[in-house]
């Protein structure tokens, strides 16, 4: 598959198989991943996989963010959860918005690696990403941000809806103002 066949064919997948890549596996992946456009190679994200107890203490601090008891069931929707962490580093050159972009072109080129592994992978983000709760479960430092989580496992046999339409690109891509498209 080319990777203009895995971009076109992408989707996500909100329900998955309790089946997830091995370390080994997902450790090959994010190698790939990490060759993202990445001015001054300042590596501005960190990656953490929970599974099993994991998603269990995640889900307590979900709640905890949210003024709820017990644990929340959100990271239990899939065998492996893998957070996305932007990692800001001191840099006069890149901004910190940039640096933001490469931690999420990391998530996105790992998904996608990902799905033409043959898993499934939905990206799912929310308010409490930004809780105090959230962040001290998954041990974040002054200069870090949570992006939200890939949840990954394997593709079901049978998948509800279908392939996303393809996009227009044709009103998206312009010119500068005053110039006419070739």
């Amino acid at each position: 598959m080319t990777a203009l066949e895995a971009a076109r064919t992408r989707r996500s997948y909100s329900k998955v198989t309790d089946d997830a890549p091995t370390r080994e596996e997902l450790l090959r992946l994010v190698s790939a991943a990490g060759r993202v456009a990445d001015h001054s190679s300042l590596r501005p994200w960190r990656l953490i996989e929970l599974r099993g107890a994991d998603r269990e203490t995640l889900g307590r601090a979900i709640n905890k963010a949210n003024g709820d008891k017990g644990a929340s069931s959100k990271p239990l929707r899939a065998p492996l959860l893998i957070a996305v962490v932007a990692h800001y580093r001191k840099s006069d050159k890149v901004p910190r918005w940039e640096q933001e972009a490469v931690a999420s072109g990391v998530a996105h080129m790992l998904s996608l690696l990902l799905d033409e592994a043959g898993w499934g992978v939905i990206w799912r983000t929310g308010g409490y990403t930004r809780s105090k709760a959230v962040a001290k479960a998954h041990g974040l430092g002054k200069n870090e941000e949570l992006l939200g989580w890939l949840y990954v496992g394997g593709k079901p046999a049978k998948a509800k809806g279908g392939r996303r339409k393809a996009v227009d690109a044709r009103p998206l891509v312009t010119r500068m103002p005053g110039k006419k498209p070739a």
